[in-house]
């Protein structure tokens, strides 16, 4: 099964995979948490585009994201999807997301459409405000997509959301527990005992 967390900045992703990992492995399953962009060569690169330490244009970008994840699904998801329960923080529609505001949708659409569709998508929804706060109070370094047009990248999550039948959007501005317990019971409903 492949679970995925998505959303802006500042929504609570990783609080929220890591939970769900944690909550899945005391109930006895099998659990892989990973991330996106993963720690691999290409996301490395990746990471230091973000960080402002390498300048690529916004296309180049998108295929980057594209290609870590390809790495990222034939070498961890694809071997592991049957025997394990994966926990994915950020996958294909942060790209499609994030993307949208320099790339053609449909483009990205395209170019990420070989890869699995998880069984359950998490579109964790915050407010760009309340999302830029977060951020501020977390660390004192902004990424390049946190200046962006955060309320673009909002909407576009939102409609990318009405276009998939397994995806939930759950309201990120309540607390920890209460955003939890939301995603606990979606997850429980679709999961067989270990």
């Amino acid at each position: 099964m492949l679970i995925v967390f998505e959303g802006i900045d500042g929504a609570g992703l990783t609080t929220q995979s890591k939970l769900l990992a944690k909550y899945l492995k005391s109930l006895g399953y099998d659990v892989l948490l990973t991330k996106e962009p993963t720690k691999n060569v290409i996301g490395k690169f990746i990471r230091k585009i973000l960080n402002k330490k390498i300048s690529v244009e916004n296309l180049t970008l998108q295929i980057l994201f594209t290609a870590d994840r390809a790495e990222h699904v034939l070498k961890e998801i694809l071997p592991n999807i049957k025997k394990k329960i994966i926990i994915c923080d950020r996958y294909f529609l942060s790209t499609i997301a994030y993307g949208a505001l320099n790339v053609d949708i449909e483009y990205l659409k395209k170019i990420n459409s070989i890869f699995p569709i998880p069984d359950i998508i998490f579109i964790l929804d915050l407010d760009p405000k309340i999302s830029l706060k977060r951020i501020k109070n977390l660390r004192s370094k902004i990424e390049i997509f946190e200046e962006l047009n955060l309320k673009k990248v909002r909407k576009n999550f939102l409609k990318i959301s009405k276009e998939l039948k397994n995806c939930y959007v759950i309201d990120a501005s309540r607390s920890i527990e209460e955003v939890f317990n939301d995603i606990k019971k979606i997850v429980l409903k679709k999961l067989k005992p270990p």
